[in-house]
């Protein structure tokens, strides 16, 4: 089985649920969407792989909006456009963060600023724990998404809807990929500049990390098992 994991950023990476799939004898690719050189210029041209070429997507997170049309359109429209034809045709995508986001408006959900911005580790109220435990997962967003019409909602919390399905597609607002390396990435990339007033010391941030990268493994492990098994199936 092949899937294929778009790394919308140069800092990001497919993480552990790259390794979970590694781990099931899945052949992993990565397609890069946005270059390091062009981070602070992201409104690029891009042409996306054909998506029939693999068994399943795997969409990652982003540092920009899943709604910024005039920043980074020129990759986002075609973006939404290949997965609703991925979707359309039968395919299977699961995003993660942003990744979730624009499946959500790929397929007539919306996206917009929340109220509530998550960044750190945060438990949810799953319907499906054998799906989707119930955490802590990590969080590092500042929007959230509505839900496309049809979708099954399967997880929530106070600050936003965190899982939905369509079909054999599965978004999840949290990030089962992050590892310590991760976010410290993402830190010295100058994320911590926008993180919301909960987050004052970096260093816990990477400290809890470390505390829970056991217990994050077998849980993304235990989010790919499940959506290979319950979803991908289908």
């Amino acid at each position: 089985m092949r899937a294929l994991c778009v790394l919308h950023d140069a800092v990001s990476s497919t993480g552990l649920i790259g390794d979970a799939l590694s781990d099931r004898r899945w052949k992993v690719d990565e397609f890069l969407v946005v270059p390091a050189d062009r981070h602070d210029s992201p409104n690029i041209e891009v042409s996306f792989p054909d998506n029939s070429d693999y068994d399943l997507l795997v969409v990652l997170g982003a540092p920009w909006a899943a709604y910024d049309d005039v920043g980074i359109g020129r990759w986002l429209t075609p973006e939404l456009r290949w997965l609703s034809g991925a979707v359309a045709a039968g395919g299977a995508v699961l995003g993660i963060c942003f990744g979730a986001q624009v499946l959500a408006r790929a397929l007539g959900g919306s996206v917009a600023r929340s109220k509530d911005p998550e960044v750190g580790w945060v438990r949810i109220d799953s319907d499906v724990p054998a799906l989707i435990p119930a955490g802590p997962w990590f969080q590092w967003h500042y929007d959230s998404f509505t839900p496309p019409p049809g979708a099954i909602e399967l997880a929530r919390n106070a600050a936003a809807v965190q899982a939905y399905r369509v079909g054999r597609s599965l978004g999840v607002q949290f990030h089962p990929e992050v590892t310590t390396a991760g976010i410290k990435r993402w830190l010295d990339n100058g994320e911590e500049t926008r993180a919301h007033p909960h987050v004052v010391d970096p260093a816990e941030l990477l400290a809890e990390a470390d505390r829970q990268a056991v217990a994050a493994r077998g849980r993304a492990d235990a989010l790919v098992a499940g959506y290979l098994d319950r979803v991908f199936r289908l």
